[in-house]
């Protein structure tokens, strides 16, 4: 299976206990890093995640990953918090953190820039609205190569 297919199986078979548990999944990882294989997953939810909620995941999910057999080689599950920084992936986290500090990339330069660092004012249609040193910016969201949280 391919590192793309791995990741897409997992979110489904997440997706369930997620539910159950109230949680959302910010990110999934499949890596090779220097200790072998890592898959890992960045998890949140109202009021954010506490350790007992990442081993109640990750001992629900690893018995459902051992059962599918659908990871070939021998990889370390690991199940964590997102952190303080956490990164925007959809329009719905956008809206959940408007008039909080965060951070963009962008795919292309947007008046010969591609990093930002602004208040996140408005989610519009195809965008957002950031308060940059007091001038607005607007970021198409098909745009955005990355954007996370900033500490305030």
């Amino acid at each position: 299976m391919s590192r793309e297919s791995i990741i897409q199986r997992v979110s489904e078979l997440l997706t369930p206990i997620l539910e159950e548990e109230r949680m959302e999944c910010v990110e999934i990882e499949y890596r090779r890093e220097a200790m072998g294989w890592v898959l890992r997953l960045y998890l949140d939810k109202e009021g954010g995640v506490t350790l007992d909620d990442c081993s109640r995941v990750s001992q629900t999910l690893s018995r459902i990953l051992d059962v599918e057999d659908l990871i070939a080689n021998p990889y370390r599950l690991e199940v964590s918090s997102p952190g303080l920084t956490r990164p925007l992936k959809s329009r719905k986290d956008f809206l959940r953190y408007q008039n909080r500090l965060i951070q963009v990339s962008t795919n292309e330069p947007i008046g010969n820039q591609r990093h930002f660092k602004g208040r996140l004012m408005r989610v519009v249609d195809q965008g957002i609205e950031l308060n940059v040193n007091d001038t607005m910016v607007h970021i198409p969201l098909q745009s955005i190569a990355k954007a996370r949280l900033e500490l305030e």
